[in-house]
């Protein structure tokens, strides 16, 4: 597997589904890969990334950014507090909006710096406890809550239980995101995009089936 299989695959899901041709957005997950992985990659023309460590981004990507113009940065792991303000510089959009306190955060380091990413809410539709994300039935009020301290979501971001269907999950974050006049839906990986974008996403986040395996010992 690879990039140019990987976008085929898009392709070709966006036509089945109905989509228009480049109505949904490849989010190459390169967290804890080699950086010759994801220079190969850079050269073959992707330039949307994602990145789950606000420490790991900040480290590697302003350079990259200098060598490749043109990348956009998403963040896509679970967003400490403290990081908010370095998050709003480093990353294009944020996907990982999970409670009243990040908001908070996020909210004064986007009034300091007069410019906001793109945010998108998660939302744990599977209910699980140990789970980072907004319970379905707290969407609303969590939205409301959100918007008065002037930040402006544009979309949903959810990850499934691995031991089920993720079919549901993405139809109910689809319903969601309607209901609350929102456009983005950030939903399926390497294991299910083509199901999610039948289902409606418009970001996919794919790492492995991009990069090849993770190997996370090799990291310090």
């Amino acid at each position: 597997m690879g990039l140019d299989d990987i976008r085929r695959r898009i392709t070709a899901a966006e036509e089945k589904a109905g989509r228009a041709p480049g109505s949904v957005t490849l989010i190459a997950v390169s967290k804890v890969q080699p950086d010759d992985r994801v220079t190969a990659v850079l050269d073959q023309g992707q330039r949307v990334f994602g990145e789950n460590y606000v420490q790991e981004a900040q480290g590697k990507w302003p350079g990259w950014r200098d060598r490749w113009p043109g990348v956009q940065l998403h963040m896509i792991g679970p967003l400490q507090s403290n990081k908010a303000k370095v998050a709003v510089g480093l990353f294009d959009a944020i996907h990982t909006l999970d409670r009243t306190s990040l908001a908070r955060k996020l909210a004064q380091a986007v009034e300091a710096q007069g410019h906001a990413p793109e945010l998108f809410v998660q939302v744990n539709t599977g209910d699980e406890p140990q789970k980072a994300g907004i319970l379905a039935d707290e969407l609303p009020g969590f939205l409301e809550q959100v918007r008065a301290m002037g930040l402006n979501p544009q979309g949903l971001m959810c990850i499934p239980p691995e031991s089920e269907d993720p079919a549901p999950h993405f139809r109910l974050l689809r319903r969601l995101a309607e209901d609350a006049g929102l456009t983005g839906l950030s939903m399926g990986m390497s294991a299910d995009f083509e199901a999610a974008i039948a289902e409606g996403a418009t970001h996919v986040r794919v790492g492995s089936a991009i990069f090849g395996a993770r190997d996370y010992a090799a990291k310090p």
